[in-house]
């Protein structure tokens, strides 16, 4: 059983999500201000959270940037909104998936499940650890951890499952429906641009200057691929 973290100002709304899942087998943990969210998330052991733009106090963005810091728990961003500039923030900040209200309930559960099928299953590493450019990057991969500067770097499992790929296979050329098949399910249906966003937050995370990356590196008109000396 997975504790899921409901997190909605609207208490019909949250009643009712909870509601379906329960009968769906999850243990479910409701929180009506983001205050209330950070408490939960502290003091239950949350593997899931579902997560509302517009709350009381904090921001459903602040919230998620909070949790990153410490956690790659998978989060779905539940919001009114639907342009895509909105979707692409909440992808920018750490979600792992974003749905726009109204949803229904098994469109919802559909999400949930894919986004559980896609950072419960990580790639088969070759080896348990490997370090690049004598120690400034290391990627461990049995504890799904990376360290850059021997600093532990918080990375989603999206982002997890890009950077994977990438090492497993240093300077072969990726490209971005490659990634998505890798990252994403098969079915995945969405903008090329998620991948180069994912993109980005890693490498704002492991270069030492993201506009000159010597890990992910851009091959023009085609991908990406992965630099860097191993050590």
């Amino acid at each position: 059983m997975k504790n899921i973290l409901v997190v909605d100002d609207e208490r019909m709304i949250r009643e009712a999500v909870a509601s379906y899942l329960e009968k769906q087998g999850f243990k479910v943990f409701q929180a009506e201000t983001g205050q209330e969210a950070l408490q939960l998330f502290k003091k239950e052991s949350i593997a899931f959270i579902i997560l509302d733009l517009m709350l009381p106090d904090f921001s459903g963005e602040e919230i998620c940037t909070m949790i990153r810091k410490t956690s790659r728990v998978p989060i779905i961003m539940l919001t009114a909104k639907s342009m895509e500039n909105d979707m692409l923030n909440g992808l920018n900040i750490g979600a792992d998936d974003y749905i726009t209200k109204p949803f229904s309930l098994k469109n919802l559960y559909a999400r949930i499940q894919a986004v559980l099928r896609r950072t419960s299953d990580d790639l088969k590493p070759l080896v348990e650890k490997f370090s690049w450019n004598n120690g400034d990057l290391v990627i461990d991969y049995d504890r799904s951890e990376v360290f850059k500067r021997g600093e532990k770097v918080a990375v989603t499992p999206i982002e997890w499952k890009i950077l994977s790929a990438f090492s497993k296979y240093p300077q072969k050329v990726f490209t971005r429906d490659e990634l998505i098949n890798l990252a994403f399910d098969m079915d995945f249906e969405g903008y090329d641009r998620v991948i180069d966003t994912h993109v980005k937050n890693l490498r704002k995370k492991i270069e030492d200057d993201p506009k000159k990356p010597v890990y992910i590196c851009t091959v023009h008109g085609v991908g990406y691929r992965f630099g860097g000396d191993v050590r």
